[in-house]
């Protein structure tokens, strides 16, 4: 196994053996009914994390996610329900103006050389402003087209059901991996997390893959926030507050690097299901409190943050490389 697999195999065995230990636990963990639901609650963060992969993978940082998705959510509300223009308009509105709003950030990131930090905090702060400029109660939608949505499901063995929330989030993770992995934004955007400036000298567009990664970013926020507002019927102006530091940590728990050049969206993936896991753990047990999600994915992501710094270390790249070494006669196994 390479030294960046790592990481990601570790994830995978947290997941496996968090699932296994509740199965045994709860008889009910081992059908897709327990799945499903998993992916479907949490479709609108998985959706969100995969966006913020690819930002983190160029080196940066993405705050302003959370409160895109509650603006979408509101909205999307404001306009089914105070116009006659169909959901569907209006979600392509919505993803239009979620990618702009992050093709902007990227180009004051990049051109005026402002950390993405600051840039996308002041992104937060001025979209959640603008939510409470709109309204500042929960809004309600009644469509029937969101009925129809909540509808579509594919069945599964043992009584499951795939949502139409699921299958989107599952389709943007395939997407977000084939993009990552075999195309050239994807190979720039790596470029750009392992060594901006020789990616640069190597040819590499920096100004058009920075702007590109917080547009997707953007687009996946606010298709997010479509998804989230198609959960919950509504619309309101303090929802998925905090959504941007879930997404981080299912992005670093999934074994990609902060710094930014390392990492896989399949393990964000394994990430939000963990998440979901703990989440649904919890709603199984009834005694624990819900609080025990944040107080569990800490944990993990002080040891992964660990992991990788040891990982990057002097000292921990010795040590992968003497493992790697057949003791016999010391050479390295082909």
């Amino acid at each position: 196994m390479k030294s960046r697999f790592l990481t990601l195999g570790i994830t995978l065995v947290v997941f496996i053996a968090l699932y296994l230990v509740s199965w045994a636990r709860f008889k009910g963990f081992g059908s897709t009914v327990v799945l499903a639901n998993i992916l479907y609650d949490n479709a609108f963060l998985g959706i969100t994390a995969v966006g913020m992969t690819f930002v983190i993978l160029a080196g940066g940082i993405d705050l302003s996610v959370g409160s895109v998705i509650a603006f979408v959510g509101v909205f999307c509300a404001l306009m089914i329900q105070n116009t006659q223009i169909h959901p569907l308009i209006v979600f392509a509105m919505a993803l239009a103006l979620g990618t702009l709003f992050g093709a902007t950030m990227g180009t004051i990131i990049h051109y005026l050389k402002i950390p993405a930090f600051i840039v996308t905090l002041a992104g937060q702060f001025l979209a959640r402003g603008v939510i409470f400029l709109l309204t500042t109660k929960s809004v309600g939608v009644t469509h029937e087209f969101y009925q129809q949505v909540y509808d579509i499901s594919i069945k599964l063995p043992s009584g499951g059901k795939l949502s139409f929330l699921a299958m989107i989030f599952l389709i943007v993770l395939i997407g977000g991996i084939f993009v990552a992995h075999f195309t050239e934004f994807g190979r720039n955007v790596y470029a750009i997390g392992g060594n901006e400036n020789a990616a640069l000298l190597l040819g590499v567009p920096v100004a058009r893959t920075t702007i590109g990664v917080y547009a997707l970013s953007g687009f996946l926020a606010a298709l997010a926030g479509v998804v989230y507002s198609l959960y919950t019927s509504s619309g309101y102006p303090l929802a998925t507050v905090g959504v941007e530091l879930d997404a981080i940590a299912a992005v670093v728990i999934g074994g990609t690097l902060l710094t930014g050049g390392v990492g896989y969206v399949a393990g964000t993936f394994i990430g939000v299901l963990i998440n979901g896991t703990i989440q649904t753990y919890i709603t199984f047990d009834g005694s624990l409190n819900s609080w025990w999600t944040r107080i569990v994915i800490g944990f993990l992501l002080f040891i992964f943050i660990a992991l990788q710094k040891f990982l990057s270390s002097g000292s921990g790249q010795a040590i992968f490389k003497l493992v790697r070494r057949d003791p016999k006669i010391g050479q390295p196994i082909s």
